[in-house]
């Protein structure tokens, strides 16, 4: 199954693509949307789409999925993010892929094994877990590709629950 993991944000959107079969995943591109922040937001959110749609086409994922709105300090910020966050998920229905939404801690969590951890701590397991040599481009890359594999751990279960209903 190959997974997109999207770590939204307005100036820097990162993504991250894994090939998983939920127990091994392996890392087929990672590296980030990059917007002008003098720009318009509606800019901003054009660019954004138009290159999400040029990744979705290029890397051909099976399935999405997009981290969580976390409560931001500044409200602004929180409204930008969600602006993208909305963006983003269009793309995603319009490409007709399903989509899982996790929160930043979850994601925490199932790669480093708690929500806390910090995005150097992260990169550092995610580099285990997938075998990666290098480093990712950005932490907003790696945390992209975290999103993606969490999503590749929770969907059979989240699967599995669906069709018990």
């Amino acid at each position: 199954m190959r997974i997109l993991g999207i770590d939204c944000g307005s100036q820097i959107t990162g993504y991250g693509v894994v090939e998983s079969d939920g127990t091994a995943h392996s890392l087929i591109a990672a590296g980030v949307i990059r917007t002008h922040a003098g720009d318009p937001l509606t800019l901003r959110l054009l660019d954004i789409g138009r290159r999400l749609r040029e990744i979705v086409d290029q890397y051909k994922p099976d399935e999405a999925a997009v981290e969580d709105t976390f409560h931001a300090v500044n409200a602004r910020s929180a409204l930008k993010l969600t602006h993208v966050r909305g963006v983003a998920l269009f793309v995603m229905a319009e490409a007709g892929l399903p989509v899982g939404e996790y929160a930043p801690a979850k994601v925490k969590a199932t790669v480093v094994g708690h929500g806390r951890a910090d995005k150097e701590q992260v990169a550092w397991m995610l580099r285990a877990l997938l075998k990666h040599q290098g480093d990712f481009p950005t932490p907003d890359a790696s945390d992209a590709v975290a999103v993606a594999v969490c999503h590749a751990v929770h969907r059979p279960m989240a699967a599995h629950l669906g069709a018990t209903k």
